[in-house]
């Protein structure tokens, strides 16, 4: 077995199965600390002898490269595999054949942990044929978000990876924030270029209702805007926050009029929209994204847990805009 292929795969089960952030990048530093020591000494067999002198290796990754350079499965890798044979949800098992992409990624050039070749890898090796990269905008300096200029230089990085990541198609997009008064919080003239704007409120979450309306009625109207992001803003478990307020119905009749699709986000902390709001954004006609809204490759896996829900909620594979060829994604995003 490739040891740096061992690594990663540990990394990425690691990821799906939400543990701690800090043993998943142990193993991606431990799998870039032996491509590149590969890449200069070929000799696996000198590579498993001395392990631990490389950076970021530690006693388990370095028992993990020793079984992989001796040909067995490592034990640490077989006992990852075993616990993902459970499945993360249950149901929505059509919408999951017939997805085709995920909408809402981030990479290291935002708040995500990987570089953008190792998300688009993870995406094609789970079988999308397209995926849109959406790192955060200015306004949110505590995730990195880009400034124009990045976001410029981000472009033409994702120009030189579609060989490489064929056939992947990596699209260009934002998470870009809602600001107070419902404009978006980046350039017109690159918005217009990107393929999917995910638009999304993640400062002050607690504002009035009646004027939270009135900034979601701004954003989803905005002809830039492609994908409404965890609408309410919510967080459960461990750290919750509640969700903000706001005139539902006026926003979800927004959305259905100006066929900007309602976000199904698949993080396990947010879970938004809500199952009433989910049910409301259904009868009001809305189109859908079910995205992973994914910071690390393995979290990419996570949108099962948002068919789940959609198929709960009755709703059908057509208007879940990730279950579309890219074609059709971007004659929708470009009307």
């Amino acid at each position: 077995m490739d040891p740096v292929q061992a690594l990663e795969r540990a990394a990425f089960l690691l990821e799906r199965e939400q543990a701690s952030p800090y043993r998943s990048q142990a193993f991606r530093q431990a799998a870039s600390a032996v491509r590149a020591r590969l890449a200069e000494q070929p000799d696996v067999r000198e590579l498993a002898a001395h392990a631990t002198a490389l950076p970021g290796v530690g006693s388990t990754t370095a028992r993990v490269i020793a079984e992989a350079v001796a040909g067995r499965t490592p034990a640490y890798l077989a006992e990852l595999e075993e616990r993902a044979k459970e499945p993360l949800a249950t149901g929505g098992d059509e919408l999951v054949a017939a997805l085709r992409g995920d909408c809402h990624l981030h990479s290291d050039w935002s708040d995500g942990g990987t570089p953008i070749e190792v998300m688009g890898r993870a995406a094609r090796e789970l079988g999308h044929e397209w995926a849109v990269l959406t790192d955060h905008s200015p306004r949110l300096t505590v995730a990195h978000g880009l400034s124009p200029e990045r976001l410029r230089r981000q472009l033409e990085v994702v120009e030189g990876l579609r060989e490489e990541l064929a056939p992947l198609r990596l699209l260009t997009g934002i998470e870009c924030d809602i600001l107070e008064d419902g404009s978006l919080d980046q350039e017109d003239e690159l918005l217009e270029r990107l393929d999917v704007v995910v638009a999304s409120v993640h400062s002050k979450l607690k504002m009035e209702p009646m004027l939270m309306t009135r900034r979601l009625l701004a954003a989803v109207r905005n002809p830039h805007t492609d994908i409404l992001g965890h609408c309410t803003g919510r967080l459960i478990g461990a750290k919750p926050r509640p969700e903000s307020r706001f005139d539902s119905a006026k926003v979800f009749a927004a959305c259905a009029e100006s066929g900007t699709a309602v976000e199904i986000n698949c993080r396990p902390e947010r879970t938004d929209p809500p199952d009433g709001l989910l049910a409301e954004a259904e009868a009001a006609g809305c189109l859908f994204a079910v995205d992973t809204d994914a910071h690390a490759p393995g979290q990419l896996s996570w949108q099962v847990y948002g068919c789940a829900r959609a198929a709960k909620a009755g709703i059908a594979a057509e208007r879940i805009v990730t279950t579309w060829p890219e074609a059709d994604l971007l004659a929708w995003t470009g009307s």
